[in-house]
């Protein structure tokens, strides 16, 4: 029998699985991309204006550092996808990690891809058919992105690169997956290797652009995210520079398979570490064990947060010299700033913070799932532990978690704000309008919580929710949509801070709503049946 028997079959069955995921996936790409070309010919309408704003840009080295430098100072293709377009191909690169594990190493762990093994499936089948579905995403997705920037007025020589781009690092971190899918019998530890070698990558590329003038622009060329990068799209539209990253992932690949072919099914070629016999008196309780099993990941989000305010916290000084057409200020005044300039792109970045931390608690949360179905929830329940008390200790760690998230971004951002603009009360403020962002994230993440508890199958509901908030905030203001329809999303009702007036009232709603979201959820679960 052939190894790659059943490919055809794997792959229909992983389409199928992921059939509200890929599709909801590449609009959100394609969309934000789009509506971030749009919004900058609304900003910035002439030559002059693109060459100040790029001037700043390019000599922020905290910007710098976090999305590269702009090439081509009067390109609206190369401003407009300076920001979005690092974060999309990001994103696809994640997905696509995420893709080959959830398809090969967590089938295994679960016994699922044993029992498909019995039947007629090739060895291979399994490896081939979650990269032809990773690979396949990462091409649509770049399509329809590059389809989609032409179609809002791009120069479609740049559009297509851009596109080209975003497929080919999709490609390059399936195959990394693949590789480390063969390395360690854990789904999580797959992913989160996978993961490393992603953020490691991405680390090399922020070294190099933001000290390239102290002679450390070759780092970023072990980069390939630094690869995708110097593809240059809007600017000299190096497309040639993306073989590199096609010869990569044919590289890992063929490594990928090799190990796929010697090692035991259901095993990984490293050494599992065993851990101790007897747990320590930390590990008492259910919510101590929840943090255990979360706090690597709250740790990453942490060090994001923290980055990611000293960076926005940095270009409060500049912002006043790169937003100089008068169109931009009334753009960040739709979003939400309304008085300041640097205030109103405070409040809109901290309000991007909010959707960020969304996604943290939604993880938080649906780790209840994925524990119930690995059949590990059920020992615990069949001790003393109650339902609800196994169930709160996750959601804790999603409620606490995204307040001290929102505190550590807060407290980073308006440090360094302050320091930039000379006022020690700016520390308070910014805090303030990052704190205020909770009461919408609880709901969401109630969301989630309320899905896990009444409609377990269906758990992607929350996920769905986020994706419908999102785009009524990115799309209502640019397009006047009905404020009726905005107001939908919990994030419409959050105060614009600092800058904008503070309401008590929306925050208790908002608040109220939450828990009783949660409160309905975690009724569901102590009713319905575990798995």
């Amino acid at each position: 029998m052939s190894s790659l028997v059943g490919t055809g079959a794997l792959v229909r069955l992983a389409l199928r699985r992921d059939r509200i995921l890929l599709p909801v996936f590449i609009v959100i790409v394609a969309a934000m991309v789009a509506a971030s070309a749009y919004a900058t010919a609304e900003l910035y309408p002439t030559a002059e204006s693109r060459a100040t704003a790029v001037a700043v840009i390019n000599t922020a080295t905290s910007t710098l550092a976090m999305f590269g430098p702009i090439h081509d100072e009067t390109s609206l293709g190369a401003l407009a996808t300076f920001k979005i377009g690092i974060m999309g191909a990001i994103a696809l690169a994640v997905l696509s990690l995420i893709l080959v594990v959830r398809h090969t190493r967590a089938e295994e762990e679960t016994g699922r891809l044993e029992m498909l093994g019995a039947t007629v499936v090739g060895r291979q089948a399994p490896l081939t058919a979650a990269l032809l579905v990773a690979g396949g995403t990462s091409i649509v997705t770049g399509l329809v992105t590059g389809i989609s920037m032409i179609a809002v007025g791009l120069p479609a020589g740049g559009s297509v690169v851009i596109g080209l781009g975003f497929a080919c690092l999709g490609i390059a971190f399936a195959a990394v997956a693949a590789l480390t899918a063969q390395l360690t019998k854990s789904a999580r530890t797959a992913s989160g290797m996978a993961g490393g070698v992603l953020g490691f990558s991405y680390l090399l590329r922020a070294i190099g652009d933001a000290s390239a003038g102290n002679g450390l622009a070759w780092v970023s060329w072990l980069s390939p995210v630094g690869w995708w990068q110097k593809t240059r799209p809007f600017a000299s539209d190096r497309w040639w520079m993306l073989a590199l990253l096609l010869v990569f992932a044919l590289a890992v690949c063929v490594v990928a398979y090799m190990l796929a072919a010697r090692r035991d099914f259901a095993a990984g070629l490293l050494p599992e570490r065993r851990g101790p016999a007897f747990a320590s008196k930390s590990l008492g309780t259910p919510l101590a064990l929840a943090w255990r099993l979360q706090r690597g990941t709250f740790a990453a989000w942490a060090v994001i947060f923290v980055l990611a305010g000293l960076v926005v916290g940095g270009l409060t000084s500049s912002v006043d010299d790169f937003l100089t057409s008068p169109q931009a200020l009334e753009f960040i005044e739709k979003l939400g700033g309304v008085q300041s300039i640097s205030d109103a792109f405070l409040a809109v970045e901290l309000g991007f913070m909010g959707v960020f931390l969304s996604i943290f608690g939604m993880q938080a949360v649906l780790r209840l799932r994925s524990e119930e179905s690995a059949m590990r929830a059920e020992p615990m329940l069949a001790t003393a532990v109650s339902r609800i008390t196994w169930a709160l200790s996750h959601v804790t760690i999603a409620v606490v978690g995204t307040a001290v998230l929102a505190l550590l971004m807060g407290l980073s951002a308006g440090a360094t704000s302050a320091a930039q603009i000379g006022d020690s009360g700016q520390l308070g403020r910014v805090v303030v309008g990052a704190l205020v962002q909770l009461p919408a994230v609880w709901v969401v993440t109630g969301i989630a919580v309320a899905a896990f508890g009444l409609a377990p199958k269906q758990i992607v509901i929350g996920w769905i929710a986020l994706v419908g908030f999102v785009l009524l905030g990115e799309f209502g203001a640019l397009f006047s949509l009905n404020q009726t329809v905005m107001d939908i999303s919990p994030f419409a009702h959050t105060p614009r801070l600092p800058g904008g007036e503070f309401s008590l009232v929306p925050l208790v709603a908002l608040t109220a709503i939450a828990a009783g979201l949660m409160a309905a959820g975690l009724g569901g679960f102590r009713r319905r049946d575990v798995g």
